[in-house]
Protein backbone atom coordinates (compact mmCIF):
# COMPACT_ATOMS: atom_id res chain seq x y z
CA UNK A 1 0.00 0.00 0.00
CA UNK A 2 1.75 3.22 -1.04
CA UNK A 3 0.17 6.47 0.03
CA UNK A 4 0.68 9.96 -1.93
CA UNK A 5 0.17 13.75 -1.03
CA UNK A 6 0.95 14.06 2.50
CA UNK A 7 3.10 16.81 3.13
CA UNK A 8 4.31 16.44 6.80
CA UNK A 9 6.68 18.74 8.41
CA UNK A 10 8.65 17.93 11.97
CA UNK A 11 9.39 21.20 13.81
CA UNK A 12 12.65 20.11 15.77
CA UNK A 13 16.03 17.89 14.19
CA UNK A 14 16.86 16.92 17.64
CA UNK A 15 17.13 13.00 18.55
CA UNK A 16 13.18 12.41 18.35
CA UNK A 17 12.54 13.99 15.32
CA UNK A 18 15.36 12.96 13.26
CA UNK A 19 14.67 10.06 14.21
CA UNK A 20 11.07 10.24 13.07
CA UNK A 21 11.56 11.53 10.24
CA UNK A 22 14.34 9.39 9.38
CA UNK A 23 11.26 6.65 9.13
CA UNK A 24 8.90 8.50 7.53
CA UNK A 25 11.41 9.71 4.70
CA UNK A 26 12.17 6.04 3.73
CA UNK A 27 8.35 5.60 2.52
CA UNK A 28 7.54 6.84 -1.02
CA UNK A 29 4.56 9.33 -1.22
CA UNK A 30 5.48 11.56 1.72
CA UNK A 31 7.31 14.63 1.82
CA UNK A 32 9.47 14.88 4.98
CA UNK A 33 11.12 17.63 5.89
CA UNK A 34 12.71 18.52 9.52
CA UNK A 35 12.29 22.18 10.65
CA UNK A 36 15.15 23.38 12.98
CA UNK A 37 16.62 26.95 14.25
CA UNK A 38 19.86 24.60 14.36
CA UNK A 39 21.38 25.77 11.32
CA UNK A 40 24.49 23.56 12.22
CA UNK A 41 22.57 20.49 12.08
CA UNK A 42 20.41 21.73 8.90
CA UNK A 43 23.85 21.75 7.02
CA UNK A 44 24.34 18.48 8.29
CA UNK A 45 21.44 16.91 7.16
CA UNK A 46 21.21 18.49 3.41
CA UNK A 47 24.97 18.29 2.43
CA UNK A 48 26.23 15.00 4.37
CA UNK A 49 23.03 12.88 5.13
CA UNK A 50 24.24 13.10 8.96
CA UNK A 51 22.62 14.92 12.06
CA UNK A 52 26.39 15.40 13.34
CA UNK A 53 24.95 16.71 16.84
CA UNK A 54 21.84 13.78 17.86
CA UNK A 55 23.22 11.19 15.31
CA UNK A 56 27.05 11.40 14.17
CA UNK A 57 26.89 7.56 13.50
CA UNK A 58 24.04 7.04 11.42
CA UNK A 59 23.89 7.89 7.70
CA UNK A 60 20.18 9.55 7.15
CA UNK A 61 17.47 8.73 4.19
CA UNK A 62 18.17 10.19 1.24
CA UNK A 63 15.02 12.17 0.75
CA UNK A 64 14.84 13.65 4.32
CA UNK A 65 15.69 17.17 4.11
CA UNK A 66 15.82 19.75 6.74
CA UNK A 67 15.42 23.49 6.82
CA UNK A 68 15.26 26.59 8.65
CA UNK A 69 12.81 28.95 6.48
CA UNK A 70 9.56 28.62 8.11
CA UNK A 71 7.25 29.17 5.20
CA UNK A 72 7.75 25.42 4.59
CA UNK A 73 4.76 25.12 6.95
CA UNK A 74 2.39 27.17 4.38
CA UNK A 75 2.69 23.51 2.39
CA UNK A 76 2.12 20.77 5.55
CA UNK A 77 -0.77 18.67 5.91
CA UNK A 78 0.60 17.65 9.02
CA UNK A 79 3.29 19.00 11.66
CA UNK A 80 5.09 17.15 14.38
CA UNK A 81 6.48 19.23 17.42
CA UNK A 82 8.99 17.66 18.00
CA UNK A 83 10.84 20.20 20.88
CA UNK A 84 10.99 20.78 24.34
CA UNK A 85 7.89 21.33 26.30
CA UNK A 86 8.70 24.44 28.19
CA UNK A 87 8.80 26.09 24.50
CA UNK A 88 6.70 24.33 22.66
CA UNK A 89 3.59 26.36 23.19
CA UNK A 90 5.02 29.61 22.59
CA UNK A 91 7.09 28.20 19.43
CA UNK A 92 4.08 27.02 18.06
CA UNK A 93 2.03 30.18 18.25
CA UNK A 94 4.93 32.39 16.86
CA UNK A 95 4.83 30.68 13.75
CA UNK A 96 1.13 30.39 13.45
CA UNK A 97 0.52 32.47 10.64
CA UNK A 98 1.88 30.23 8.61
CA UNK A 99 -0.53 27.15 9.64
CA UNK A 100 -2.70 25.95 7.50
CA UNK A 101 -6.39 25.75 9.78
CA UNK A 102 -6.78 21.90 8.04
CA UNK A 103 -3.39 21.25 8.96
CA UNK A 104 -3.19 18.35 12.25
CA UNK A 105 -0.19 19.41 14.65
CA UNK A 106 0.68 16.79 16.91
CA UNK A 107 2.80 17.11 20.09
CA UNK A 108 5.16 14.97 21.17
CA UNK A 109 6.80 17.16 24.19
CA UNK A 110 5.65 16.12 27.41
CA UNK A 111 5.41 18.73 30.31
CA UNK A 112 2.86 21.24 30.72
CA UNK A 113 2.36 24.07 29.66
CA UNK A 114 1.68 28.17 31.16
CA UNK A 115 -1.20 27.71 33.89
CA UNK A 116 -0.96 24.18 34.52
CA UNK A 117 -2.61 23.69 31.08
CA UNK A 118 -1.55 20.79 28.84
CA UNK A 119 0.37 21.82 25.50
CA UNK A 120 -2.59 20.29 23.47
CA UNK A 121 -4.67 22.32 26.03
CA UNK A 122 -3.05 25.34 25.54
CA UNK A 123 -2.77 25.00 21.43
CA UNK A 124 -6.33 24.64 20.88
CA UNK A 125 -7.27 27.41 22.58
CA UNK A 126 -5.17 30.08 20.43
CA UNK A 127 -5.28 27.65 16.68
CA UNK A 128 -7.84 26.94 14.81
CA UNK A 129 -5.99 23.59 14.00
CA UNK A 130 -7.00 20.05 14.54
CA UNK A 131 -4.12 19.75 17.93
CA UNK A 132 -3.55 16.17 18.53
CA UNK A 133 -0.82 14.07 20.75
CA UNK A 134 1.63 11.59 19.73
CA UNK A 135 3.20 9.93 22.89
CA UNK A 136 4.45 6.16 23.52
CA UNK A 137 7.33 3.66 24.98
CA UNK A 138 10.09 5.18 22.30
CA UNK A 139 13.76 6.00 22.82
CA UNK A 140 14.96 7.61 19.76
CA UNK A 141 18.17 5.70 18.95
CA UNK A 142 15.83 2.50 19.00
CA UNK A 143 13.79 4.04 16.30
CA UNK A 144 16.62 5.19 13.64
CA UNK A 145 17.74 1.72 14.03
CA UNK A 146 14.59 0.44 12.96
CA UNK A 147 13.34 -1.35 15.71
CA UNK A 148 9.53 -1.89 16.26
CA UNK A 149 7.88 1.12 18.07
CA UNK A 150 4.63 2.01 19.51
CA UNK A 151 3.29 5.52 19.78
CA UNK A 152 -0.55 6.65 20.98
CA UNK A 153 -2.31 9.41 19.00
CA UNK A 154 -4.53 11.36 20.77
CA UNK A 155 -7.44 12.88 18.29
CA UNK A 156 -11.35 13.66 18.66
CA UNK A 157 -11.26 13.45 15.37
CA UNK A 158 -11.79 9.71 14.10
CA UNK A 159 -10.94 10.04 10.73
CA UNK A 160 -7.31 10.58 12.04
CA UNK A 161 -7.06 6.99 12.98
CA UNK A 162 -7.44 5.60 8.97
CA UNK A 163 -4.75 8.86 8.05
CA UNK A 164 -2.29 7.69 10.54
CA UNK A 165 -2.65 4.14 10.27
CA UNK A 166 -2.20 4.70 6.62
CA UNK A 167 1.10 6.98 6.74
CA UNK A 168 2.61 4.60 9.21
CA UNK A 169 1.69 1.18 7.41
CA UNK A 170 5.09 -0.25 6.89
CA UNK A 171 7.51 1.40 8.58
CA UNK A 172 8.76 0.32 12.38
CA UNK A 173 6.10 2.16 14.02
CA UNK A 174 3.28 0.80 14.95
CA UNK A 175 -0.05 3.32 16.45
CA UNK A 176 -3.37 2.78 19.18
CA UNK A 177 -5.64 5.10 19.03
CA UNK A 178 -8.05 6.89 21.13
CA UNK A 179 -9.87 10.46 21.56
CA UNK A 180 -8.86 11.06 25.14
CA UNK A 181 -5.93 13.49 24.64
CA UNK A 182 -6.45 14.95 27.63
CA UNK A 183 -5.53 11.43 28.97
CA UNK A 184 -2.32 10.94 26.64
CA UNK A 185 -0.90 14.27 28.02
CA UNK A 186 -1.46 13.28 31.34
CA UNK A 187 0.38 9.67 31.79
CA UNK A 188 3.08 11.32 29.55
CA UNK A 189 3.49 13.71 32.39
CA UNK A 190 3.18 11.32 34.97
CA UNK A 191 5.32 8.51 33.76
CA UNK A 192 7.93 10.84 34.07
CA UNK A 193 6.97 11.49 37.95
CA UNK A 194 6.65 7.96 38.79
CA UNK A 195 10.06 6.85 37.17
CA UNK A 196 11.96 9.42 39.37
CA UNK A 197 10.18 7.56 42.35
CA UNK A 198 11.83 4.39 40.81
CA UNK A 199 14.97 5.37 40.19
CA UNK A 200 15.26 6.48 43.92
CA UNK A 201 13.89 2.69 44.58
CA UNK A 202 16.33 1.04 42.90
CA UNK A 203 18.96 3.34 44.07
CA UNK A 204 18.70 2.31 47.50
CA UNK A 205 17.58 -1.95 46.96
CA UNK A 206 18.23 -4.35 44.47
CA UNK A 207 15.15 -5.94 45.00
CA UNK A 208 12.66 -7.71 42.12
CA UNK A 209 9.85 -7.61 44.79
CA UNK A 210 10.07 -3.80 46.03
CA UNK A 211 10.33 -2.61 42.43
CA UNK A 212 7.26 -4.69 41.49
CA UNK A 213 5.32 -3.58 44.77
CA UNK A 214 6.41 0.02 43.92
CA UNK A 215 5.40 -0.13 40.26
CA UNK A 216 2.12 -1.60 41.34
CA UNK A 217 1.97 1.51 43.82
CA UNK A 218 3.11 4.12 41.24
CA UNK A 219 0.46 2.77 38.33
CA UNK A 220 -2.63 2.99 41.04
CA UNK A 221 -1.52 6.44 41.98
CA UNK A 222 -1.48 7.10 38.15
CA UNK A 223 -4.97 6.23 37.81
CA UNK A 224 -6.47 8.29 39.90
CA UNK A 225 -5.31 11.20 39.30
CA UNK A 226 -5.58 10.85 35.93
CA UNK A 227 -9.08 10.53 36.49
CA UNK A 228 -9.43 12.82 38.77
CA UNK A 229 -8.22 15.60 35.71
CA UNK A 230 -10.53 14.62 33.33
CA UNK A 231 -8.50 11.40 31.56
CA UNK A 232 -10.07 8.45 30.85
CA UNK A 233 -9.38 4.72 32.69
CA UNK A 234 -8.79 2.96 29.60
CA UNK A 235 -6.26 5.20 27.85
CA UNK A 236 -3.81 3.57 30.78
CA UNK A 237 -3.84 0.40 28.56
CA UNK A 238 -3.08 2.27 25.39
CA UNK A 239 0.92 2.71 24.17
CA UNK A 240 1.04 5.93 26.16
CA UNK A 241 0.41 4.66 29.21
CA UNK A 242 1.39 0.73 30.67
CA UNK A 243 3.81 0.96 27.82
CA UNK A 244 5.83 4.14 28.40
CA UNK A 245 5.67 3.92 32.15
CA UNK A 246 7.20 0.90 31.93
CA UNK A 247 9.92 1.93 29.44
CA UNK A 248 10.41 5.13 31.72
CA UNK A 249 10.43 4.00 34.77
CA UNK A 250 12.49 0.83 34.11
CA UNK A 251 15.10 1.57 31.72
CA UNK A 252 18.30 3.15 32.57
CA UNK A 253 18.10 5.25 29.13
CA UNK A 254 15.13 7.36 30.85
CA UNK A 255 16.48 10.88 32.37
CA UNK A 256 14.09 10.78 35.00
CA UNK A 257 14.66 7.46 36.09
CA UNK A 258 18.21 8.52 36.42
CA UNK A 259 17.44 11.27 38.20
CA UNK A 260 16.05 9.11 40.52
CA UNK A 261 18.87 6.71 40.65
CA UNK A 262 21.11 10.07 41.38
CA UNK A 263 18.71 11.29 44.36
CA UNK A 264 18.80 8.24 45.85
CA UNK A 265 22.77 8.11 45.58
CA UNK A 266 22.75 11.12 46.60
CA UNK A 267 24.96 12.39 44.07
CA UNK A 268 21.79 14.96 42.66
CA UNK A 269 22.70 19.16 43.25
CA UNK A 270 20.82 21.93 41.91
CA UNK A 271 23.19 22.00 39.35
CA UNK A 272 22.52 19.53 37.63
CA UNK A 273 18.72 20.16 37.96
CA UNK A 274 19.27 23.82 36.45
CA UNK A 275 21.11 22.38 33.38
CA UNK A 276 19.05 19.67 32.58
CA UNK A 277 15.93 19.44 30.93
CA UNK A 278 13.66 17.31 33.60
CA UNK A 279 10.16 17.78 32.77
CA UNK A 280 9.37 14.75 36.18
CA UNK A 281 10.38 17.14 38.62
CA UNK A 282 8.83 20.46 37.15
CA UNK A 283 5.43 18.19 36.70
CA UNK A 284 5.54 17.36 40.47
CA UNK A 285 5.21 21.00 42.04
CA UNK A 286 2.32 21.72 39.07
CA UNK A 287 0.43 18.68 40.43
CA UNK A 288 1.05 19.20 44.32
CA UNK A 289 -0.22 23.14 43.41
CA UNK A 290 -3.21 21.36 41.96
CA UNK A 291 -3.66 19.68 44.95
CA UNK A 292 -3.57 22.62 47.26
CA UNK A 293 -6.01 24.37 45.54
CA UNK A 294 -8.25 21.83 45.21
CA UNK A 295 -7.83 20.72 49.25
CA UNK A 296 -6.93 17.50 48.15
CA UNK A 297 -5.76 15.22 50.97
CA UNK A 298 -1.97 14.69 49.74
CA UNK A 299 -2.19 11.01 51.81
CA UNK A 300 -4.42 10.06 48.28
CA UNK A 301 -1.06 10.39 46.29
CA UNK A 302 2.20 9.51 48.91
CA UNK A 303 4.41 9.09 46.32
CA UNK A 304 3.69 12.33 44.44
CA UNK A 305 3.45 14.09 48.25
CA UNK A 306 6.82 12.51 48.86
CA UNK A 307 8.82 13.57 45.80
CA UNK A 308 7.61 17.07 46.22
CA UNK A 309 9.45 16.94 49.60
CA UNK A 310 12.61 15.71 48.02
CA UNK A 311 12.70 18.59 45.68
CA UNK A 312 11.61 20.38 48.49
CA UNK A 313 13.80 21.05 51.44
CA UNK A 314 16.14 18.99 53.26
CA UNK A 315 14.55 15.37 52.97
CA UNK A 316 16.42 12.35 54.12
CA UNK A 317 16.07 10.38 50.96
CA UNK A 318 16.43 7.02 52.85
CA UNK A 319 13.36 7.18 54.14
CA UNK A 320 11.09 7.27 50.90
CA UNK A 321 10.54 4.18 50.88
CA UNK A 322 9.18 3.30 53.85
CA UNK A 323 7.11 6.78 53.72
CA UNK A 324 5.58 5.67 50.40
CA UNK A 325 4.77 1.85 51.78
CA UNK A 326 3.43 2.67 55.25
CA UNK A 327 1.48 6.09 54.19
Amino acid sequence: MEIFNHNIIIIGAGSIGTALGNTLAKKRGLDIKLLSIEKDVVKSINETRNNSKYFPNIKLAKYLKATSDVEVLKEADIVFLAIPSNVTVDYTLSVKEYFRDDAILLNMAKGFSKGHYTITESLSQELPNPVCSFKGPTFARELINKLPTAFTIGSVHIEHDGIFNEIFYNTPIHVDFTSDVKGVELLSILKNIYAIGMGIVDAHFNSANLRFLFLTKAFNEMKDILLKYGGREDTLFKYCGYGDFGLTALNDLSRNRTLGLLIGKGFFTNDISDKVVLEGKNAVSVFCDEFAKSKSRSCHYPIMTELYKVFNGNYDVSNFVNEVINS
